[in-house]
């Protein structure tokens, strides 16, 4: 599980609320009273929130408590909220060569072009993009289709073909997945 760090900023009493309860929350709770901390921090940091009393123009990922008193459960649930949307947000997409890929609505676009696949040709590509070498037919049936490899089965190279003509007809790129001796690679 990955670390969620919520950071109070300029908000005193509310950081000292936090701290009492800290056992009982799931994120780890920190307080900043400057700019320079503040950016310090956030850069040691890739799953974070900060809240305040006020905006702060300077701060992106940002919850405002302007109203209160608040309900100590109503504060958790948002705070949780918030982390989940950002969770989603961060792996909602990702880049592969000249490509955008949004995992959510499991669409590849470049420029204003735009491919719909489906989630097995999503994971292929991901797991060739994370690959440094060429990737045999047998890796991705155990990984990607979770079939063992002494199972004949044509599912890779099918998948693969059908993928590539998406590729040529809507990009118009024969490159982008490209056979090599010992397997498969982007």
């Amino acid at each position: 599980m990955y670390i969620q760090n919520l950071i109070i900023y300029k908000f005193t009493s509310l950081y000292h609320i936090l701290e009492e309860l800290d056992l009982d929350l799931n994120f780890k709770i920190s307080f900043e009273d400057n700019e320079r901390s503040l950016k310090n921090k956030i850069k040691n940091h890739s799953n974070y929130l900060i809240i305040s009393n006020k905006k702060y123009l300077e701060i992106d990922i940002h919850l405002v408590l302007e109203k209160t008193p608040i309900n100590i459960f109503q504060l958790v649930e948002k705070i949780n909220v918030e982390f989940l949307k950002f969770h989603f947000n961060s792996q909602s997409e990702m880049n592969v060569n000249n490509y955008n890929i949004d995992l959510n609505s499991r669409e590849m676009s470049m420029n204003d072009l735009k491919l719909k696949l489906t989630e097995k040709e999503i994971n292929t590509i991901i797991y060739l993009s994370k690959s440094n070498k060429p990737v045999s037919i047998d890796e991705l049936q155990k990984k990607v289709w979770s079939y063992q490899s002494d199972i004949e089965s044509h599912t890779v190279e099918t998948h693969v073909y059908r993928l590539r003509k998406k590729f040529l007809s809507t990009f118009d790129d024969e490159e982008f997945i490209v056979s090599k001796k010992d397997g498969y690679q982007i």
